[in-house]
């Protein structure tokens, strides 16, 4: 198992070699971790499944997207929405697994401890302050966190707030929000509650004001041609794999109790949002 660089294959221009099954995810927090945790992920694959398997670290959501529509990979850990645009891009693409606790997923806002915003289980009074969302296509970071600041004022966040950023990633919306660049910020809940776990810094800066309502949210995807690539039932064997990883080392990284079986169905509130808000056409 190796760990390729996604930009040498995008300029060699050929698509993955059918031997090798390419994955890919939406980098949602830093390279390190991401690297670490899908490294060992492909180890188990490449068991599993008897092919090679190879991870590529994605720079951004949009890329993880264009990897997926143009055959660099084959196979995504994305979010609600990047999942949504990656399969419509690929006509037979597929959700194949979900984690347990993506079916009902929530987005924490954050606040610096000095910003004297109080925690309610109602929605926050957050006129006036600056705001962070993560990545301007993540699911948790951007796109339900938007839907519920409109719904709940009735304002567009660039009303609403003095100033309006986009850290790129959750951990990156943690360490803004814990710095005091900005006042508040939106994050998956799992990253927050793993920086508690892990006893970070930048949880003694910081509060979480409020959270929103479940949605679903990060799948696995698989391309629609994946049995064409790699021999009938190759796609259904792949789901069995991710829903049959035990591994509680495997499944901590993520982390996720273990994984589900998904459809194409279950996201598509999420592509109602997503059209709604103008984020997708």
């Amino acid at each position: 198992m190796k760990i390729l660089s996604v930009t040498l294959l995008l300029l060699a221009g050929h698509p993955a070699a059918a031997d090798t099954l390419y994955f890919s995810a939406i980098p949602d927090d830093d390279e390190t971790r991401l690297v670490e945790r899908f490294g060992a992920v492909a180890e188990y694959l490449e068991a599993e499944l008897g092919v090679d398997v190879e991870y590529l670290p994605m720079k951004s959501y949009a890329a993880a997207v264009m990897a997926f529509r143009n055959g660099q990979i084959q196979l995504g850990w994305f979010g609600g929405l990047s999942g949504v645009q990656a399969r419509n891009a690929v006509p037979g693409s597929r959700a194949i697994a979900q984690g347990a606790e993506d079916a009902a997923f929530v987005t924490y806002f954050i606040a610096n401890a000095e910003a004297g915003i109080t925690p309610d289980d109602a929605f926050p009074d957050l006129s006036g302050h600056s705001f962070t969302f993560g990545a301007q296509t993540s699911t948790s970071g951007r796109l339900m966190p938007e839907f519920w600041i409109r719904e709940e004022t009735g304002a567009a966040p660039e009303v609403l707030f003095s100033d309006v950023g986009y850290s790129g990633d959750h951990g990156q919306t943690l360490r803004l929000v814990a710095s005091g660049a900005y006042d508040i910020g939106a994050l998956n809940y799992t990253v927050y509650d793993q920086a508690v776990a892990d006893g970070a810094a930048e949880v003694d800066q910081t509060v979480v004001i409020w959270k929103t309502p479940a949605y679903p949210d990060y799948n696995w995807t698989i391309r629609g041609d994946i049995d064409a690539t790699f021999g009938a039932g190759f796609g259904d064997r792949v789901q069995a794999a991710l829903i049959d990883m035990t591994d509680e080392a495997l499944l901590a990284s993520f982390p996720r109790s273990g994984f589900i079986p998904a459809t194409n169905a279950l996201y598509q509130p999420i592509e109602d949002t997503a059209r709604a808000l103008d984020i997708i056409e």
